[in-house]
């Protein structure tokens, strides 16, 4: 089937799953619905199980605008396939938080340019660039395990520099990045901690705020069993 007719049949399959009365709750959740109508995430997962990895459909159902057809985009994409001209054209269409973290979560970070974006995004001045900078850096640590604990060093300094930025998208992905780091092995966990206690003496809100939300997780007992239980095995 050519490309442009699948995209064509998954959008009618899209269509059928919409409830609009969703998007009011959407909106109260902070996810752009200009261009949404009422679909869930498990029921695009559900329909991506479907449709297998198809870079070409995934371009097609990008190109179509639809909010829901760009995340599912990003689940049925393939990542050998994606260039960083498409990470970029993809960045900058990014209007939503949920947006950002389902491309970044669901395909960018399998990609053999996710340090070198995380890194370059992080610095960017619009506010959904810079957060996918951060989502990056989150969803590698859970999914790149054939990174070495070492490369995630690199982004402390980073996350440190950054915690001053007060906007509301981009300090949550900050915390984010640093919670998700610090989850991924016990030396981790210390670095994590050490720079939340660095952000925890900025003066700025943002910083405060951050440093609170990661001492609040990485020392929860449940992180602490999470932790103990990785050493044994």
């Amino acid at each position: 089937m050519a490309g442009g007719a699948r995209a064509s049949d998954v959008l009618r399959s899209i269509r059928g799953l919409a409830v609009p009365s969703r998007l009011e709750g959407m909106a109260r959740f902070g996810i752009e619905t200009r261009t949404a109508l009422g679909v869930t995430v498990t029921e695009l997962r559900g329909l991506a199980r479907g449709l297998g990895r198809d870079h070409e459909l995934a371009a097609d159902l990008w190109a179509c605008g639809i909010h829901e057809a760009r995340i599912l985009a990003s689940i049925v994409d393939d990542p050998a396939a994606v260039t960083e001209e498409q990470m970029e054209t993809w960045l900058r269409g990014f209007d939503s938080w949920d947006l950002c973290d389902q491309a970044c979560g669901n395909l960018f970070d399998r990609t053999p340019f996710a340090f070198d974006k995380a890194l370059e995004w992080s610095v960017r001045e619009p506010e959904f660039e810079k957060r996918a900078g951060f989502a990056l850096m989150a969803t590698s640590a859970v999914h790149r395990r054939d990174w070495p604990d070492r490369d995630f060093h690199v982004f402390l300094p980073r996350i440190r520099a950054e915690a001053t930025d007060e906007r509301n998208y981009v300090k949550k992905a900050v915390s984010w990045a640093l919670r998700q780091i610090g989850k991924r092995s016990a030396e981790l966990h210390a670095r994590a901690l050490r720079t939340a206690r660095e952000i925890e003496a900025i003066d700025a809100r943002s910083a405060r705020w951050i440093a609170g939300d990661v001492l609040r997780e990485l020392e929860s007992p449940a992180a602490r069993r999470r932790l103990a239980r990785s050493a044994g095995r």
